[in-house]
């Protein structure tokens, strides 16, 4: 059982940048992060993977967000840059042990944290 705890979050203005924190009681092999707003699904926003070079990036954040991970710590980041007020949601982390089929899909990981609010404002 790994347990993850998000950090980070908060209220900024459109074109302002905040860094989410994902802390994780164990190693992963791949560690995402997924958002939600009010009455949308669940999407996936960013994934790495140990052993893979180049993360996954939503169409929407790709050369504005990027993730990172420490594994010395167990902790992903997420740093997130030109904000946009479609950037507001809650962030979740989630974290699988495997080598995901499918990187943007909920059903591949097994670990999940309570999230983040994320609030940008135009």
């Amino acid at each position: 059982q790994v347990q993850l705890v998000e950090s980070g979050g908060g209220s900024v203005q459109a074109g302002g940048s905040l860094r989410l924190s994902c802390a994780a009681s164990g190693s992963s092999r791949c560690m995402a992060w997924f958002r939600q707003a009010p009455g949308k699904e669940r999407e996936g926003v960013a994934v790495t993977i140990s052993g893979r070079d180049t993360p996954y990036y939503a169409d929407s954040v790709q050369g504005r967000f990027t993730i990172a991970q420490d594994s010395g710590t167990n902790t992903v980041f997420l740093q997130m840059n030109t904000l946009k007020p479609e950037d507001t949601a809650m962030y979740y982390c989630a974290a699988d042990p495997r080598w995901v089929g499918d990187p943007f899909q909920q059903y591949e990981y097994s670990y999940w944290g309570q999230g983040t609010q994320v609030t940008v404002s135009s």
